[in-house]
């Protein structure tokens, strides 16, 4: 810490020695109770390093509490560079204060500085610089650089915050620390002190983001005591497999965020690659048995695994891929680790994107209906038609009914719409028959969700709207699927029983791929089946081979029980007249599909009233 500039000239009146200068009588200041000389002791005498310092920043007078900290004789201070001999960066913003303070443009200055004391260990000081105030004893440009020693203040500090940056069960960094260092990763500006990252915003990083699968029956069954000796332990295997990443540049943080969640943040990432081996490591060391607490368990953990280029992202974004990630590795079984999909989060974005906007797209009259034929397998005539609902999105278009049905009965909005829905297609059947007087009245067919039954009041819906629209009970066919019709009993079967003794048709669709429960079937007040289209696909020549011989025969005893049974039946999907040619010669009594038509508007079914092969 030597200085590094010339010695500068004596002031007046100024000696040389460790204390204030020397005044002559006629400079001396008028009385001062405690006298020069306590003052110049007290100094000396200080415990606190401190130094009067000129407006050149050379050092004036140095206590000897100043020459113990940076193991000299205070004599040999004297003309040095202060700024120099307590570490001062001639480029840092510290030094530009310090400057100002020598200049009379700033009141005084702080700073915390790393040292280094005469015995060798290093410190942390508090240097602070005041003017000394005009005239007086110390001259007008002095002023008074003190060096405090708070090395014992500052591991303090570091060891509350280490406290309060890590978990106390796995004594991991806790959330707060991983999101600081995935902050810093990014290249923004860090959450607290820490070091910046080397390439803010440049190369690629990664997350294994896991919890323990079944976590809480541990809890539960054998306490919280032994799950946090487990959680200890997964912490353990977690950090091995991180540490063992031949792929690895630096240190993986691996951090447990709650409960049984933990994340192995990979920063300056090599790729996708060395992700998922990452993944398949931790699996594997999770899946030995851990013993804790004397029991010998075994767990298993679902991973979301997220790996992309530093620029364009932020924590928000990669946490909520990591996430979703999670829960898609869930969804697929568990124990796995699941790699986010581009494809898959924009098509759950889209599920999100209209689950939000259902309801009140209800409500906007987004919806339209379309018609698709139920024609006779023996004459080929149009007897009914099925309404298929529709959403005119504005965002997304035309979307079919697999695209917001499902989310409908999941969010309940399935009633609504489904009230909607029968109310227009009675409507329009109404009107199709007051319209065609003198053909055979089409019945329309509306598809009924199980909440619809178990949620709303559907027997006084249909009622209802029977009543405002006109339309003969007769005329009117619900369809519900196998496994929502099957095994009903309850209010859902009193439901059916109250439509059917109203004379409303009751179908059940998409026979034969679920309960299948035939001694059931004579018990319920249903009228029509309707075969699933993967029976009747199997009709079909493809390419030279011949027809599934197995499916005819299915079909062919459905329809023959169904008849006995005293149902009509209906195939779904015939798509060409081969697959028709063999419905009918079996004994089908009405066809629905691509041979005969696509669900089109209805102005087109008014004109296929009473005509005969709509396909024609």
């Amino acid at each position: 810490m030597s200085g590094t500039s010339e010695e500068p000239a004596p002031r007046t009146g100024a000696s040389p020695g460790t204390g204030p200068p020397d005044l002559t009588e006629r400079d001396r200041p008028g009385p001062d109770p405690a006298g020069p000389h306590d003052y110049r002791a007290a100094f000396e005498a200080a415990a606190l390093p401190m130094a009067l310092v000129d407006h050149r920043g050379r050092i004036v007078s140095p206590n000897d509490a100043l020459g113990g900290l940076l193991g000299t004789d205070p004599t040999a201070l004297t003309g040095r560079c202060a700024a120099d001999l307590v570490g001062l960066t001639p480029d840092g913003s510290a030094r530009r204060a310090y400057t100002e303070v020598l200049r009379g443009t700033r009141p005084r200055m702080s700073c915390t500085l790393r040292l280094k004391h005469a015995d060798g260990r290093p410190l942390w000081a508090e240097v602070t610089v005041v003017p000394m105030g005009g005239g007086g004893e110390t001259g007008p440009d002095t002023v008074l650089l003190s060096v405090a020693d708070v090395s014992d203040r500052r591991e303090l500090r570091e060891r509350l915050r280490h406290l309060r940056m890590h978990d106390p069960v796995t004594r991991l960094p806790n959330r707060t620390l991983f999101f600081e260092r995935l902050t810093a990763a990014l290249g923004s500006p860090p959450l607290q002190d820490g070091p910046p990252p080397s390439e803010p915003g440049g190369g690629r990083i990664g997350l294994c983001y896991l919890d323990i699968d079944g976590f809480k029956a541990v809890n539960d069954t054998l306490g919280h005591h032994t799950g946090d000796r487990l959680l200890a332990a997964v912490a353990g295997r977690l950090t091995d497999c991180a540490e063992a990443d031949d792929h690895r540049t630096g240190a993986h943080l691996v951090a447990r965020l709650g409960g049984d969640e933990f994340a192995i943040l990979v920063d300056d990432s090599s790729g996708t690659h060395q992700l998922t081996e990452l993944a398949r490591s931790v699996l594997a060391a999770l899946q030995q048995p851990f013993d804790v607490a004397g029991h010998r368990l075994a767990v298993s953990a679902s991973i979301g695994v997220v790996e992309r280029s530093v620029a364009g992202t932020s924590a928000t974004a990669l946490m909520q891929a990591a996430d979703t990630t999670l829960f898609w590795a869930k969804d697929d079984g568990r124990a796995r680790w699941t790699l986010f999909d581009p494809e898959r989060n924009a098509n759950r974005m889209t599920r999100q994107a209209l689950s939000s906007t259902l309801r009140a797209a209800v409500e906007r009259g987004e919806f339209t209906l379309e018609y698709q034929p139920l024609v006779g397998m023996a004459d080929e005539v149009v007897r009914g038609v099925e309404a298929l609902v529709r959403w005119n999105h504005p965002r997304f278009g035309l979307l079919a009914p697999s695209r917001f049905v499902p989310i409908a009965e999941e969010d309940g909005t399935i009633v609504e719409l489904g009230r909607w829905v029968l109310r227009t297609a009675c409507r329009q059947a109404r009107r199709w028959q007051l319209e065609h007087p003198d053909e055979p009245a089409l019945f329309i067919s509306v598809n009924v969700a199980v909440r619809q039954v178990r949620d709303s009041d559907l027997v006084a819906d249909v009622a209802e709207i029977l009543a405002e629209t006109g339309l003969d009970p007769g005329l009117l066919q619900l369809e519900l699927t196998e496994s929502a019709v099957m095994g009903s009993s309850g209010r859902p079967l009193r439901v059916l029983e109250a439509l059917s003794g109203m004379g409303v048709r009751i179908a059940i669709d998409d026979f034969g791929t679920g309960y299948s429960n035939l001694a059931y079937l004579s018990r319920l007040p249903v009228s029509v089946l309707k075969l699933d289209g993967s029976f009747v696909r199997g009709f079909r020549y493809d390419g030279g081979a011949h027809p599934s011989p197995a499916d005819e025969t299915i079909v062919e005893a459905m329809v023959q029980l169904a008849h006995r049974l005293g149902l009509t039946v209906t195939a779904e999907c015939v798509e060409t007249s081969g697959q028709a040619e063999r419905l009918r010669r079996i004994g089908c009594d009405t066809g629905q599909g691509w041979l005969y038509s696509r669900a089109v508007a209805p102005e087109r079914i008014a004109e296929l009233i009473g005509a005969r092969s709509p396909g024609d």
